[in-house]
């Protein structure tokens, strides 16, 4: 059986068990923090419900995240825990985030130049080739310490944030793995894992003390997504 079709029936509950049976499986995600699950619902459901409109009037959902979640980037001076689509360099051991040369806590804005400036400076990889694994850009990648850049060491958990029909494939999950170094530090979100239809996601899962500071990035987040459309100037926590 292939890998695809394997990760397909049991994303489904359909691995049979025997001839005429049917055995249910249960993929046990890792759980995020309250706190990180506050800040990332909040980003997803803005864009669920307001997403970026492309040329053709298509809805940018992914692209929407991608603005917010830079721009939190941005205005908390790269200092951000939640770092957006980080290139990894998959051919080293660990993968390696590429970030950019000035700044060690902000991801590299120009990947194009970067492998054409540093891919093979040393001559020990092989030729870059696109569409081939050998870079990964994870959605969100959360880190321990900020002030840090996210190498594997620095990893607290990669969130996929995936509007459906997208899905993550299975080379993209096994390769979030080994960027991570744990199984358990990928964790895909969707927007019904967000309860995106209530008011304010899970706000009766979640103890109100625990969510000071998530609350205040989640307002942030609102208010970037505002911003231009008579919302409030965003304000530093």
């Amino acid at each position: 059986m292939s890998d695809d079709k394997k990760w397909t029936q049991i994303a489904t509950g359909s691995m049979s068990k025997g001839a005429g049976t049917t055995t249910q499986v249960r993929i046990n995600q890792p759980q995020l923090d309250p706190q990180d699950k506050k800040v990332l619902c909040s980003a997803m459901c803005q864009c669920d419900k307001a997403p970026n409109i492309g040329k053709d009037g298509q809805q940018l959902k992914q692209a929407c995240v991608s603005e917010r979640m830079k721009a939190l980037d941005k205005l908390l001076e790269h200092r951000s825990p939640y770092k957006q689509e980080i290139n990894y360099d998959m051919t080293k051991r660990p993968p390696a985030p590429i970030m950019d040369s000035a700044v060690e806590t902000k991801g590299h804005s120009y990947l194009p130049g970067w492998i054409q400036k540093y891919w093979n400076s040393d001559g020990t990889k092989p030729p870059f080739q696109a569409g081939e694994g050998m870079i990964r850009r994870p959605d969100i990648v959360i880190v321990n310490d900020p002030a840090k850049p996210p190498t594997q060491d620095n990893i607290k958990q990669i969130v996929e944030m995936k509007f459906p029909p997208d899905t993550a494939t299975v080379e993209q999950r096994e390769d979030y793995k080994t960027i991570a170094g744990s199984s358990n530090k990928l964790r895909i979100l969707k927007p019904s894992d967000c309860d995106c239809d209530a008011p304010d996601p899970n706000p009766p899962k979640i103890p109100v003390e625990t969510l000071g500071w998530a609350a205040t990035i989640a307002s942030i987040l609102l208010s970037i997504g505002t911003r231009g459309k008579g919302g409030p100037t965003p304000v530093m926590p």
